[in-house]
């Protein structure tokens, strides 16, 4: 379906015909009218026989260059906004050809993405984004999560605009004792002003921002020693002053909702207990979503994010806990069963299904409160942690609000030099820092992290007032990733800043997980273990650490061909991923070889699970590289901390023990002694 917002016409000069089409074709669905050409000759055979709005030109054309082209093109067409794309012309003099002797607007670099094209294309021609779609009303089970952020902003919104009549008198005080000769109140109304720039319009006040923002080039010299033309800082206070009085409308009472302290997905037979799990999460501020059967709760946890699901052992409980941790993104869904009984063997099934909690059947208010806080908190631990510095709290405030979510969790920061303290303790997976700040700048931290070799990796975007070509070099060259220009518009604060989390967290995946089984590396896992082992040490709860191998695999290879092999180990690890709970670890260790640990669990209960998992994998069939089909299995040797030692090399020792003496005794069992 076509999304047209707009008429403007293209021309889209590049000789790749597979790029030509993709960008064409994805243009046009946003409403644009492309005329393609692959040659100088038919860009300009196309010039003269219609107008156009913008020209997009690749860097090097059959015959000449772009920038050859371009230098042509504004003989006749001096204005013609143009973007330049190209896969080189990333060094000084070549951005300062472009943008400033050619007049290029923006320089896209290649590879592109055409939705990157059309954001550029957006910008150039201020393109309003279209007004949502009116909502159809729904039911209340099948209603889409109210948009806490939205609500929220426009409460934040409506006090930040309260409080800007205040911040102008203290303005206008302060400009008042400058007057007079008073050289740390000027300083103070320049920061005010600054912040007010930078911070207003993220609020939803625009034009506030771009009046502190012409106020604050009046009041440059403040800064750099100058001399002040107080008629122009008259008339920069009036506008201003204009814009704060003019009247700003207030959220209506009914947007201010009540963020719920997260999502549990509760999966019953009964319909009554349903019904139950709805009344105490309405009561504990926890949305509750409900599914009776496996295919229910799998439809439910596709359309929205689930914090965890409380599932009855009874019935079909192990199944969907199967079917949900089998989902993609969702192998380490948390889960709680219920059970009348609650008896041992029901407890091992729970722990091998990924159960980090048992609750009685029926279950009290205070059960459901206690399992909700641990399920939701559990999730959260998978959140990436946003660390924003920036000497305004409103401005702090502002990001804060714009970016937390279910997936990320924000800490702010308004003192610069407690940062790399702050980065110790917090430990964030990206970092926003403003520019302009009292001591130490945003291109001075940035600098200094990229001297530490425990930050270097750090995703880092740098905000600021100052978008120019000298500004975005210097960015750069400190080390920043990326930049968003004040006022930051939130939707592209999202998009940048999950763009950066995302490209760390594949990063991290790629130095941390097997790529084969998707478990974790070895050292990873010997990092954790030892976390565990204290853990242990501290609660004074055993842990058991488990080898396993899997039988006669160089046969399999020999017999089935490699590939089948591969085929073995990678269900093999995504069989182990799904299983357990969330707080136990699983491992490629090397070759055929895998470990697992498990938090609390005794030698007997550890097998017990153990052993489930190796009844899955000898029921799995198994297909060779020309079509036959066989099967597999693993043998395995158990160590359980602090009977069989204390360390994780002490526990490796006895684990390979019993593993070996496992094969020795006819091979598929697990040795515990």
């Amino acid at each position: 379906m076509s999304t047209a917002r707009n008429d403007k016409t293209l021309l889209f000069l590049e000789d790749d015909r597979d790029l030509q089409a993709l960008v064409c074709t994805f243009l046009r669905d946003r409403g644009y009218q492309v005329t393609p050409a692959r040659t100088a000759a038919e860009a300009r055979e196309v010039l003269q026989s219609k107008p156009v709005d913008a020209a997009i030109v690749d860097g090097l054309l059959p015959g000449m260059t772009g920038a050859d082209f371009i230098r042509e093109l504004r003989k006749t067409k001096p204005d013609l906004p143009v973007l330049f794309a190209s896969a080189f012309w990333k060094d000084l003099k070549s951005h300062e050809l472009l943008t400033r002797q050619l007049g290029v607007a923006r320089v896209v670099h290649k590879p592109y993405r055409p939705e990157e094209l059309a954001v550029w294309l957006e910008q150039l021609f201020a393109v309003a984004p279209p007004p949502p779609p009116p909502q159809e009303s729904q039911d209340e089970e099948d209603a889409e999560p109210v948009d806490d952020f939205a609500a929220s902003l426009a409460l934040l919104s409506a006090d930040y605009g309260a409080k800007l009549p205040e911040r102008l008198a203290t303005l206008q005080a302060l400009l008042g004792k400058g007057r007079h000769g008073d050289a740390a109140a000027m300083e103070e109304a320049y920061s005010v002003v600054h912040k007010l720039h930078g911070t207003a319009g993220s609020y939803g006040f625009r034009d506030v921002s771009i009046t502190a923002g012409a106020l604050e080039d009046v009041l440059r010299p403040v800064k750099t020693g100058g001399t002040l033309d107080w008629a122009r800082v008259d008339a920069g206070f009036r506008a201003l002053e204009d814009r704060v009085s003019l009247p700003v409308l207030a959220p209506e009472p009914e947007q201010a909702v009540v963020a719920a302290m997260g999502t549990l997905l509760v999966v019953d037979e009964d319909a009554a207990v349903l019904a139950d799990a709805r009344r105490m999460g309405e009561r504990e501020g926890v949305r509750v979503v409900t599914a009776s059967t496996p295919q229910e709760a799998c439809a439910a946890v596709e359309k929205q994010w689930v914090d965890g699901a409380l599932l009855h052992m009874g019935g079909a409980g192990l199944a969907t806990a199967s079917a949900l941790r089998a989902m993609e993104g969702h192998q380490s869904l948390p889960l709680a069963f219920s059970s009348t009984s609650g008896g041992l063997q029901e407890r091992v099934n729970a722990a091998h299904a990924g159960a980090s909690l048992f609750l009685p059947r029926p279950f009290t208010q205070q059960d459901f409160a206690t399992a909700a806080e641990r399920l939701v908190a559990t999730r959260r631990l998978e959140r990436a942690k946003v660390m924003v510095v920036d000497d305004d709290p409103e401005a702090v405030r502002a990001l804060s609000q714009a970016l937390v979510s279910d997936a990320v969790e924000v800490v702010g920061l308004e003192n610069a030099y407690g940062l790399l303290d702050a980065l110790a303790q917090h430990r964030p997976d990206l970092l926003l820092l403003d520019v302009q700040m009292p001591g130490p700048s945003g291109f001075d931290l940035c600098r200094i992290l990229r001297l530490t070799p425990e930050w270097q990796e750090l995703p880092i975007l740098l905000i600021t007032a100052q978008v120019g070509l000298e500004f975005r070099l210097a960015a750069f060259q400190a080390g920043a990733d990326d930049y968003l220009a004040k006022p930051v518009l939130k939707e592209e604060l999202r998009a940048r800043v999950h763009a950066r989390l995302e490209r760390a967290r594949l990063s991290r995946e790629r130095t941390e997980r097997d790529a084969l089984t998707g478990l974790m590396l070895r050292r990873p896992f010997v990092e954790a273990v030892a976390t565990r082992l204290s853990e242990a040490r501290r609660s004074e709860k055993p842990l058991a650490l488990c080898f396993l191998d899997v039988d006669h695999f160089k046969k399999v290879n020999d017999q089935h061909g490699h590939l089948a092999g591969d085929r073995v180990l990678m269900r093999l690890g995504r069989l182990l991923g799904a299983r357990f709970r969330r707080e136990d670890l699983r491992a490629r260790w090397g070759g055929e070889e895998f470990v697992v640990a498990l938090l609390g669990e005794t030698p007997e209960s550890a097998k017990e699970i153990l052993s489930r998992t190796a009844e899955e994998l000898s029921a799995m069939t198994f297909e060779g590289d020309t079509g036959d089909t066989f099967h597999v299995t693993f043998s395995a040797g158990l160590a359980v901390a602090p009977g069989d030692g204390t360390t994780l090399d002490e526990l490796l020792r006895v684990a390979d023990a019993r593993l070996y003496r496992a094969k020795e005794n006819g091979r598929n069992r697990i040795e515990t002694e």
